[in-house]
């Protein structure tokens, strides 16, 4: 009983994070970093629709580069080479890519703490954006753990981050796409 006390009292009397301080922590931790490779699990909830779970691995490198390999669903693959961008379905999270800077995207923030981890819920300084809100869930290291983006549809995605790597050698063949055989390429146009 005691010993439950005294964890509570140490949880309770541990000083919460400085929201300022965290913000900058996590744009050093990134902004510092050449490349990043995690795995990640998707889940997409629509209004009307089942929810939907996809995962794979993410690799990115500055500027722009950035290869999501979807395993669920298999072959799917969002790719960019830092000038064009191929994908067999829609593009997730285009901000992602660049240097993060929260007060140039983001006018009012919300932190929470909770069990040595920090939430930040963040509101885009313009409303021509995609999405309405972003929220995210900070470790302790300043990894980003958790991302959820609520979209002006009110479509809801969000990113569960495992397994991070800060400035692994990456091949720059993985941030070219190459169709298999047979693919016929469509060229977007805006």
């Amino acid at each position: 009983m005691r010993l439950s006390a005294l964890i509570l009292l140490a949880c309770l009397s541990a000083p919460a994070r400085d929201l300022t301080g965290l913000l900058k922590a996590v744009e050093l931790r990134y902004n510092r970093a050449a490349t990043l490779q995690v795995q990640f699990e998707q889940h997409y909830l629509a209004q009307g629709r089942a929810r939907r779970v996809e995962s794979g691995d993410l690799s990115l490198r500055k500027p722009g580069r950035m290869r999501w390999q979807y395993t669920t669903p298999a072959g799917k693959l969002f790719v960019s080479d830092g000038k064009s961008v191929w994908f067999f379905f829609r593009a997730p999270l285009a901000f992602l890519l660049g240097k993060l800077d929260f007060k140039r995207d983001f006018g009012d923030f919300e932190l929470r703490d909770s069990g040595g981890e920090s939430t930040v819920i963040a509101l885009p300084r313009s409303d021509k954006l995609p999405y309405t809100r972003v929220e995210f869930t900070v470790t302790p290291e300043n990894a980003i753990r958790r991302l959820l983006v609520t979209g002006v549809d009110a479509t809801v995605m969000e990113f569960l981050f495992t397994g991070e790597k800060l400035n692994p050698v990456l091949n720059d063949a993985i941030f070219r796409f190459t169709p298999p055989p047979g693919v016929e390429i469509v060229e977007a146009t805006r």
